[in-house]
């Protein structure tokens, strides 16, 4: 049966409560997957009903960004017109945030995007702590009725397809459990001009949908969030990681910058690969056996990932993705990116987007389903995400903070350490930078925390800006002292103290004289000629910033570390009243409205702004 075709999503939603009744338990792909004009309908209705019940569970609720102070508005709210001005905001999440939620409406989230709902109790106390892959069954088990999901549309043999597209991690999965008569629900589905069309397994015909709303009023421009700048501390990281990765083998990259800087290394290491070398020397000249794969990709790695990101394109683009299994290179669950990324999977050839496959996050986060054909296609793999903090004994902080509050979620990390440990010759590596800078600076390698992601019994690989720490199966002593190797100095000798206090470190143990200049400047040091050559660019993918933004950025961010200090700050400011900006300076304090000061604070910033021009360009 064909759906029913909708233009107007009030109507939509009005239908959907005939057929289904007043209780709601709406499933909502995470990220970009989301039918906002059929959220929000739902949300209005119940809203100003209050015998309609509504349950939304999600994960990762995007969200505009909301800039604070002067010269953050001036320099995003443009970013936020030009790359966001068409997305439809959320409207449960301004309610959720504010307070207002009705008390018929529940929002249920196991994944956040990091840091946005910290001091937001609604938000903590409802959000369920959950692998990736246990997400679909507890779906489930709250009784899920309808699922809406944005989505791509062709038209073959004058019949209308669908495609899942972005989002086929939860909804492939909850899908399966329908056709075999353990759920029932109604799938909705929203067409969107710009999502790519993914062949595949989400490659869905008409009749999987109940109904479909398809209009040029209801189509919106995709949430696009802009590649951030690669820093000299993300940049080392991810050249350390880069040295781990196996020619032929198997490839898993988490969210973040990290992501995009070991891509970098990894395009690097194929290319020119005495440079890698040398790059690398330079930067951790002590590397355990595990950490030395230097050689180019003759085979070429296979990508399984929950998360398709611009960093896989740039891997296939740059010849390194290309070992294929059944004809694919690439298996992802679900993707999110800038407007550059999507643009290149929409205009790829047929015969290259055959070599991407989206598919169920069961797929790409487990073993377990046609597990002998996954273990011959997933050989040497590297499992690489992000952790927030480590301890000592290998124990990893990656979602929330010891007082319970989240920050983000598990996700798949747990997923893919267990994958490293079930399959031979894989290994789980959890990068993290090494500090973090808050009122003062602090180690982000602590002697213990009171939340743990991943326990110390499955320790395996962990990566910082000061090297690598290969600790699967050693001792305590031994993983001690491999992690404080990758400790910033700073803090080195206070972390080996409390160990040696606890009698799990020799008295006699001394930090190896190699590690022992652990320090942002080594590793700007290290980096600076790769950087000057261009070999490190910051936006090694490109960027949806201008020209003038991208001189901006490292500008602002040398303000607002200043801001910590008010001494700082005040040679800061004394140093651009005494400076008269050249022609390039000028058209940056232009975009900031600040090349005509009218008033007071704004010739302050202006001072500021100038000076901060003036010392990025010597960083």
């Amino acid at each position: 049966m064909m759906p029913k075709q909708f233009s107007d999503a009030d109507a939509l939603a009005e239908d959907i409560i005939r057929d289904v009744g007043s209780d709601l338990v709406v499933g909502l792909p995470l990220g970009l997957g989301k039918a906002n004009h059929v959220v929000n309908a739902l949300y209005a209705r119940a809203s100003a009903d209050p015998y309609i019940k509504l349950t939304l569970l999600s994960a990762l609720t995007l969200e505009k960004p909301k800039p604070k102070g002067l010269i953050e508005r001036r320099f995003i709210a443009p970013v936020i017109d030009r790359l966001f001005g068409g997305y439809p905001d959320l409207a449960y999440a301004g309610a959720l945030r504010n307070g207002s939620l009705p008390s018929n409406v529940s929002v249920i989230e196991f994944f956040f995007l990091a840091g946005r709902w910290l001091h937001v109790p609604a938000a903590q106390q409802n959000y369920i702590s959950a692998n990736y892959t246990h997400a679909a069954s507890y779906l489930l088990a709250r009784g899920m009725n309808v699922v809406t999901q944005l989505v791509a549309k062709r038209i073959v043999d004058g019949v209308p397809r669908y495609s899942l597209s972005c989002n086929t991690d939860t909804t492939l999965d909850v899908l399966r459990e329908r056709r075999a008569g353990r759920a029932s629900f109604r799938l909705i589905a929203q067409v969107n001009s710009e999502l790519p069309f993914m062949p595949g397994a989400g490659d869905l015909a008409a009749d999987e949908f109940s109904a479909v709303l398809d209009s040029p009023a209801t189509d919106f421009p995709l949430f696009a969030p802009p590649s951030e700048p690669i820093s000299d501390t993300k940049y080392a990281i991810g050249l350390n990681a880069a040295a781990l990765v196996r020619d032929g083998g198997t490839l898993q990259i988490g969210i973040g910058q990290i992501g995009d800087a070991l891509a970098q290394g990894l395009i690097l290491r194929h290319r020119e690969g005495a440079a890698f070398h040398e790059i690398l020397t330079r930067l951790s000249p002590a590397r355990p056996a595990i950490a030395r794969e230097s050689g180019a990709f003759d085979i070429g790695l296979y990508g399984v990932s929950e998360m398709l990101t611009e960093a896989f394109i740039g891997l296939f683009d740059g010849g390194i993705l290309k070992r294929a299994v059944d004809g694919v290179v690439l298996h992802g669950a679900f993707f999110l990116g800038p407007k550059s990324f999507y643009r290149a999977l929409r205009e790829m050839p047929a015969e290259q987007i055959a070599r991407i496959q989206m598919m169920p996050v069961s797929f790409t986060n487990a073993l377990y389903g046609d597990e002998e054909a996954k273990r011959r296609a997933r050989v040497d793999a590297r499992f690489i995400n992000n952790a927030m903090m480590a301890t000592l004994l290998g124990a990893a902080v990656s979602d929330g903070l010891e007082d319970g509050e989240v920050v983000s979620g598990v996700g798949g990390q747990y997923n893919f350490v267990a994958q490293a440990f079930a399959l031979r010759d894989a290994r789980s590596v959890l990068t993290l930078e090494a500090t973090r800078q808050g009122r003062k600076v602090q180690s982000n390698i602590l002697w213990r925390y009171g939340h743990q992601t991943i326990p110390r019994h499955l320790r395996d690989v962990f990566v910082t800006e000061y090297g690598v720490a290969d600790v699967r199966g050693q001792s305590d002593a031994d993983v001690i002292a491999a992690m404080l190797a990758i400790s910033d100095s700073r803090f080195q000798d206070e972390l080996m103290r409390t160990a040696k206090d606890a009698g799990k470190l020799p008295r006699a143990y001394e930090i190896p004289a190699i590690h022992r200049d652990n320090n942002p400047e080594r590793i700007a040091r290290a980096l600076k000629p790769a950087r000057e050559s261009g070999l490190l660019p910051s936006f090694p993918f490109g960027s949806d910033f201008t020209d003038v933004e991208q001189r901006l950025i490292p500008a602002l961010q040398v303000l607002q570390a200043a801001q910590r200090s008010p001494r700082e700050l005040a040679v800061l400011l004394w140093q651009g009243l005494m400076h008269t900006p050249d022609a390039a300076d000028h058209e940056a304090l232009a975009r900031l409205g600040l090349d005509r000061p009218k008033t007071w604070p704004e010739r302050g910033y202006r001072a500021l702004v100038s000076a901060a021009l003036v010392r990025s360009r010597a960083v």
